[in-house]
């Protein structure tokens, strides 16, 4: 229910399809408003996974980015981006770009590094006409879900992200690492567990294998949690798919994913984890002025299709550094 006092207590909404929800009264202050009720807040992401607020009016880029650090405290610097993303302020980002009218299906942000956001933070200064919303989907039901033999292999295996960079798709070398020198790059890379190979056209093709399941580090509870199907050449649109694999050859895909001995993943298998996904997805289309709350660890995110303009402005906070995040090399080796 509606309220506009510091002093109330947050009612939050819980319906089912969709993210838990809590509307308030205009704050007027509402930095102010996220410092007094940071703590509430948080609480009710760990409880729910996922949390939207409804009428805090959020309406530009130094706005969201002063509720943001109110919530979460210092936002973290992205590091090894997959698409470019444009900054709006210390830690505050655009969405990632992505063609509209294709889904950027449910995925855990930078599950492939070493250091992980445990919060996501997003914030609506323009909906959409239609579509749009940023869906999110319990990474432990998820889990539960799919088939034991299947996830028993990721568990054991964990899963192989491969990377190639160029000037021409994707995000450069930059945008990904902060940095275009080549030692820099190599040092960032040994440092983050990335085997990496400069190939004779100066791009540059990284592995990383990372875990598929981990233990969330506050619950305990094990959740799928990785990129596999989202950054799996299968989940690409069939004509995108084919002009990559024309243009650059099956191993040379900006991204893709492997099993973590190196094997190649089926087509069936993408399909089963997205439609996995898609009957546990809670979705709430987005209006101008909410903020959404996510814990990443125990919560996918995606974003679907839309038309119109749509500006959702992006914060990422608390990196976890999880202990079965990256497998021991001999798994591959089994």
């Amino acid at each position: 229910m509606p309220f506009s006092s510091l002093a109330a207590p947050l009612e939050v909404e819980l319906r089912p399809h969709r993210p838990a929800l809590l509307r308030v009264g205009p704050p007027g202050d509402a930095p102010g408003w996220a410092a007094e009720y940071r703590e509430a807040l948080r609480a009710q992401v760990t409880e729910h996974g996922a949390l939207v607020v409804r009428g805090l009016g959020l309406r530009d880029a130094d706005q969201v980015g002063a509720v943001f650090a109110a919530l979460a405290g210092e936002l973290m610097t992205e590091r090894e981006a997959f698409a470019p993303r444009e900054a709006h302020g210390r830690g505050v980002y655009s969405s990632t770009a992505w063609p509209a009218n294709q889904p950027m299906c449910m995925h855990h942000e930078l599950s492939y590094t070493l250091d992980v956001p445990g919060l996501m933070l997003f914030a609506c200064l323009t909906p959409p006409e239609d579509g749009g919303a940023t869906a999110v989907a319990d990474a432990e039901e998820v889990l539960q879900a799919l088939p034991a033999a299947l996830t028993e292999r990721f568990e054991r295996e964990g899963w192989l992200l491969t990377r190639t960079y160029n000037e021409e798709i994707g995000a450069t070398l930059e945008e990904s690492f902060g940095t275009g020198d080549r030692a820099e790059i190599e040092q960032y890379c040994r440092a983050h567990a990335i085997d990496f190979t400069w190939r004779p056209d100066g791009s540059l093709y990284t592995e990383q294998r990372r875990s598929a399941v981990v233990r969330h580090p506050v619950s305990g509870r094990r959740c799928w949690f990785n990129q596999i199907a989202f950054l799996n050449e299968w989940t690409l649109a069939p004509e995108v798919r084919e002009y990559l694999v024309d243009e650059y050859g099956a191993d040379g895909l900006p991204f893709n994913t492997r099993y973590g001995d190196g094997s190649p993943i089926g087509e069936d298998v993408v399909e089963q984890l997205n439609s996995t996904y898609e009957a546990h997805t809670r979705r709430e289309p987005w209006q101008a002025g909410d903020l959404l709350l996510v814990d990443n660890i125990r919560t996918a995110h995606s974003r679907e299709p839309f038309t119109g303009e749509r500006q959702v402005l992006v914060g990422m906070a608390d990196p976890r550094r999880l202990a079965d995040g990256s497998p021991a090399k001999e798994a591959s080796e089994r």
